[in-house]
């Protein structure tokens, strides 16, 4: 009997009692902060080598959930905090600064710029090198140029201290999902573990978007409440840099929490899939960056991205423009939606897992998005254009859940990073035009329905084109 087979004759209760319920608490209440309680559902495509083996696979599974997720996790949450941050600071930094939408949007968007020209070098650094190290790297550096933002005074320091910030921030996500997370889990969790570390993006929200809108409210001596934002988010990302270098481990080889077993189970697994990945076809960094399908990817994440970063940056000041609603009261406004977006995401990652479907996983959540967007300044109800903000945010993010583990179906090693790091480069580009472009409209038109009309459609037609990705096999 094959390893396969052992694992698909185990039924759910023998599952959890041969594996051993007695080691579980713990390992549940970190999932519960991370918003999801069932990670290790059994996958009927997942192969395991022996029977023997099976109560090593459960616990290295376990323990890289316990211990390798929460501090990227955490890194990820920081990270988004320090980039949503100028969202809320907007609401009173535009008037003390006498800033227009148009260089607040191109600000916004110019982050960006700064993150792609070292998006895929750093990307490439962190796999030859220690994506740990150049983890807290990247957020010592963000850090200090965060912190910095509190003091600018003319639009050239703001355009050039938000580009810096982008220098500093560049390849974070790429190493977290290309040399991170495959060396830790396997094709079968990999849908999963990258929606509870994506869950971070909406935990920032949050927490980042009450903190914000009190904040504002609140004056450091000589300070104004924007000004307070910037130097209090700052913080974190200096401070878990160093926490970072202690707490997280480059591979399993170098893990003290796992026994011979559990390090020599985890580094099978990730050899025998980079070994099967090359059977099927070895790719060099420049075939990487060539190859159809990548740049099919690029294309789809400069569209949803587009969507996203527009919608991110400017829905707390759309919202505010339809409702009237105080900075306080909006910051906890954003707190719905983004439990539901949360919600929805951790599901598709978890179906994915489960099935093995990408595509109409990944599809249905940007088509949800679209409709959200082309109706949300459609009524003079605040009410229901909350309800399509909610519609908005619950599609932009869904496709988080199962996005990063397609690359490498395909991909392992440096060609995988380099093509991560492409496919986020161009999702950063969006990331530039979809904010700079809502601050165009709303200056030329006088209002947001153009801007929500235009990222709607960039939505619409990114769903459209991730139906047409090729179906990858479940193993893969």
């Amino acid at each position: 009997m094959t390893g396969s087979n052992v694992w698909k004759g185990y039924s759910q209760a023998r599952y959890f009692t041969e594996f051993g319920l007695a080691s579980m608490p713990k390992y549940f209440i970190v999932l519960l902060i991370l918003g999801y309680t069932n990670p290790l559902l059994p996958i009927a495509s997942m192969t395991l080598p022996q029977p023997e083996d099976l109560a090593a696979a459960q616990s290295a599974r376990r323990k890289a959930y316990l211990h390798v997720l929460p501090p990227l996790f955490i890194t990820s949450v920081i990270a988004y905090l320090d980039r949503v941050n100028l969202a809320y600071a907007k609401l009173t930094m535009n008037q003390d600064l006498q800033f227009s939408d148009e260089v607040f949007g191109l600000g916004a968007g110019i982050f960006f710029l700064g993150y792609v020209l070292f998006e895929i070098p750093g990307a490439l650094i962190a796999e030859r090198t220690s994506p740990r190290k150049w983890l807290a790297r990247i957020m010592f550096s963000w850090g200090l140029v965060s912190g910095l933002m509190a003091f600018m005074t003319q639009v050239w320091e703001f355009y050039l201290l938000r580009f810096a910030l982008g220098l500093a921030e560049a390849s974070l996500y790429p190493v977290l999902y290309a040399s991170c997370i495959p060396r830790w889990f396997g094709a079968g969790d990999r849908p999963r573990a990258i929606a509870l570390l994506l869950a971070s993006l909406q935990v920032s929200n949050i927490i980042g978007a009450p903190l914000a809108g009190w904040v504002l409210g609140f004056q450091l001596p000589g300070l104004e409440g924007w000004q307070t934002l910037f130097l209090l988010e700052a913080l974190p990302a200096l401070i878990f840099a160093v926490i970072l270098l202690r707490w997280f481990c480059d591979d399993p080889a170098q893990a003290t929490f796992l026994n011979a077993d559990e390090k020599k189970w985890l580094l099978d697994q990730y050899k025998r899939e980079c070994h099967a990945k090359l059977e099927t076809r070895h790719y060099t960094v420049m075939q990487a960056l060539c190859d159809p399908k990548v740049l099919k990817l690029c294309l789809i994440y400069f569209l949803w991205i587009t969507g996203f970063w527009g919608f991110g940056y400017w829905m707390p000041s759309v919202l505010k423009a339809l409702s009237g609603w105080s900075d306080l009261a909006l910051g906890w406004m954003v707190v719905p939606p983004m439990c539901l977006s949360l919600g929805f995401m951790l599901w598709i990652g978890h179906r994915s897992s489960v099935t093995g479907e990408k595509r109409f996983h990944g599809a249905i959540g940007l088509f949800i998005g679209a409709v959200g967007l082309l109706l949300g300044t459609s009524f003079d109800n605040p009410w229901l254009s909350y309800l399509m903000l909610c519609m908005a945010a619950v599609g932009v993010y869904a496709p988080f859940g199962v996005w990063w583990s397609y690359p490498t179906t395909f991909l392992t090693g440096s060609a995988a990073a380099g093509a991560i790091g492409m496919i986020n480069s161009f999702g950063n580009i969006g990331g530039f035009v979809g904010p700079y472009c809502i601050g165009w409209l709303k200056e030329t038109s006088g209002g947001y329905t153009l801007g929500w009309v235009y990222l709607g459609l960039s939505l619409a037609l990114a769903g459209c084109l991730m139906l047409t990705l090729r179906h990858t096999p479940r193993d893969l």
